[in-house]
């Protein structure tokens, strides 16, 4: 229960502190092969490629972390 506990509390903090900086990493979300479409009152964004980078990473780190 202790070490579900800590994996919650640095989840936690993962997450804050993406969201506290993830506007200011440059690249985040403008990767090639992420989806933009511009029309004249609509924008619709998918970072495709972010998304599967960020899960690769995060498997990664749960792989590391599970021995």
């Amino acid at each position: 229960m202790g070490k579900m506990l800590v994996l919650v509390g640095v989840f936690m903090v993962g997450v804050g502190l993406f969201l506290w900086f993830g506007d200011k990493i440059p690249w985040l979300g403008k990767l090639p092969g992420d989806i933009l479409i511009r029309k004249e009152k609509f924008t619709f964004t998918f970072p495709l490629v972010t998304c599967i980078l960020i899960s690769l990473l995060l498997t990664l780190l749960f792989s590391i972390f599970k021995k």
